[in-house]
Parts: C-alpha cells; structure tokens; sequence
C-alpha cells in the first residue's frame, strides 16, 4: 500500500491527500515511467550524465501551469546542453503537444503521468483526490542525485523559479 500524506497540501484551502514519500535533497531520484506521447515511455536512465529540472504541474490547461511551463522554457535556453527540463503532468500526450504548439514551447520535455502515475507515487506528488500531480520541482543532479526539492503547500501558487534555476546552476 502506498504511502498516504493529509494536511501537507491544499487545493484554493481545502486539504488534499498526497499520495508517495517526500523526497529531501541528497535522496536517490526514484525511477519512473513517463509518456513522451501514446506509444513511446522513457525512464530517469533516458537522461542519464544530464542535470535534470522537473517541473511538476497538475495540467498544462490551467493559469498557473501554463506560466510555470513558458517561464521554464525560456530559462532552458539559457542553461545549456547538459541541461534538460522536464515537465511532468497527468495531461494525455496528445493534450501536452497540443498545448505546446499553439503555446510555442519547445526547449522543454512534456511527459505525461496519465497511464500509470510511476512518477506521482515515486515522487510523492499525486494527489488521491484528483489522480493528478501537485505542483513541485525537483532538481537532479548527473548522478541522479535530488539537490533541490520544492514542494507547493497551495496548489494554486506558483513555484520559486529563481531558487530552483539557482540550484541548476550550482550543478554546472
């Protein structure tokens, strides 16, 4: 039975249950199972030697995803090639392509958690009462180290963009 998290995130103030452990920097990035689109899945081995920023939103379609999604975009240009950003939501593939193109995003990695949310349980970051992830990020290192770990208390809020392109930045 997986972990259960009460009280430690909420939706516009209403409690939400978090579904995984809470992850802390210096933990080993736990493994996923992600959809780049319908039929192709990648794991964290598929950025192997990269450093890696996810950002987790709960759907591109919303206010607050969407900014976070265009304002990772645009730093990722400036990061480098050891660099990936991936952003992570139970959106279909074909809703995150979708998106991204009338969005122009195009230096970050959607992947979709829909089919089997390997990565919200792994990460600690589904949310039972929606079966979709909460807002955080985590930043890892080349090793699959976790340096950083933002985890938002508000669904609604976004996250501390300057802090968490700090914490790529200290991996370079």
């Amino acid at each position: 039975m997986s972990q259960e998290r009460s009280g430690v995130a909420t939706f516009k103030g209403s409690p939400l249950t978090l579904i995984g452990p809470e992850l802390k920097a210096g933990d080993q990035a736990p493994d996923f199972t992600l959809n780049k689109d319908l039929l192709t899945e990648v794991n964290l081995s598929d950025y192997a030697g990269k450093v890696k920023l996810i950002s987790v939103v709960p759907s591109l379609d919303t206010g607050v995803c969407d900014a976070q999604t265009r304002r990772f975009n645009e730093e990722a240009a400036s990061l480098g090639e050891n660099v990936v950003i991936l952003t992570v939501s139970a959106d279909l593939p074909f809703a995150q392509a979708r998106w991204c193109g009338a969005a122009g995003v195009d230096k970050v990695v959607t992947l979709s958690d829909y089919k089997t949310n390997s990565f919200g349980k792994a990460y600690g970051v589904l949310i039972k009462e929606f079966a979709l992830d909460m807002r955080s990020i985590f930043v890892i290192d080349a090793n699959d180290k976790i340096t950083y770990v933002e985890y938002l208390a508000e669904m609604t809020e976004p996250p501390n963009y300057e802090t968490a392109i700090q914490a790529v930045k200290e991996l370079l």
